[in-house]
């Protein structure tokens, strides 16, 4: 019987706690939503008429759908290469001694140490015309004339890749470490070569840190405005980018706030999909 008074008391300390937080979560999160989900309901610039115009208007033009097609396309690339090349430095972690470890990680924490603007702006000196990546295929004799690496799809993936590269790695390395070594040479004993132990049973087991890594990876590479906008140019034209000029340089904020819900909505979906897939290979990898 004296147990009930101590839990509740835990429990409305662990809320007085947690109050603060959320009181900050809904000024600062749920106001703002709320804000650009009742302008997106105005057909009118002005505000005035409500009505599902925008979302009609986003939702049948062509324009506008390949916009949105591309960003999410741009974000399925960012994270297949984010996770061919992440899951080979995550298992090499595991293999290897402290001392590689601490260097290997370093490596992978480098660019979230370094500024969003920095690594960008370094990308684009080298994927210039006269740019570390075309000097040195002109100076092995690979190419006579610059490649246009800058302002193009792969240069945007590429710069993309490193700079989310530590939230595809460091799930992966979690997930990895989790798994008993024990495992492989009980494969290896059994008779099974590297690459079946690797698909039947390493691979299965990493899959919560694959989808974990993919959810955190997709999501940022979207949405990375500032990558997007200076790799891509003017010639290459995201979501972020799309929204920021209708609502900074045509001013047409209704239209802007159902690219916001729209986008937040499409991510969303994406996101639900990870997650699903996620339970699932929980429970396939528990099998």
């Amino acid at each position: 019987m004296g147990t009930a008074p101590a839990s509740r008391d835990v429990t409305s300390y662990g809320m007085g706690l947690a109050a603060p937080l959320a009181l900050f979560f809904l000024l600062f999160f749920v106001a703002p939503l709320l804000q650009l989900l009742w302008l997106s309901l105005h057909n009118d610039t002005a505000a005035l008429h409500w009505g599902l115009g925008q979302y009609l208007h986003f939702l049948t033009d062509p324009f506008s759908l390949s916009v949105l097609g591309s960003t999410l396309l741009l974000g399925a690339e960012v994270t297949a290469v984010c996770l061919v090349l992440g899951f080979p430095i995550a298992w090499l972690y595991q293999r290897v001694g402290p001392r590689l470890q601490t260097i290997i990680i370093l490596i992978v924490l480098l660019p979230l140490l370094t500024s969003v603007v920095v690594r960008t702006f370094a990308w684009i000196v080298i994927l210039g015309r006269q740019g570390i990546i075309n000097a040195t295929l002109q100076s092995l004799g690979i190419i006579e004339t610059p490649l246009k690496l800058l302002y193009t799809q792969f240069g945007v993936v590429l710069a993309l890749a490193q700079v989310q590269m530590p939230l595809m790695t460091l799930p992966l390395i979690t997930a990895l470490g989790r798994i008993d070594s024990n495992l492989d040479d009980a494969s290896c004993s059994l008779g099974a070569g590297s690459w079946r132990t690797f698909f039947r049973i390493v691979l299965p087991l990493s899959l919560p840190g694959v989808i974990a890594g993919c959810t955190l990876t997709y999501a940022a590479a979207i949405t990375a405005f500032i990558t997007q906008s200076l790799i891509g140019g003017g010639q290459m034209l995201f979501m972020p980018m799309y929204l920021y000029q209708q609502a900074s340089t045509l001013q047409n904020w209704p239209f802007a706030s159902a690219i916001s819900i729209i986008f937040l909505l499409a991510v969303l979906a994406v996101v639900s999909v990870f997650t699903t897939l996620g339970r699932l290979s929980r429970g396939y990898g528990g099998a």
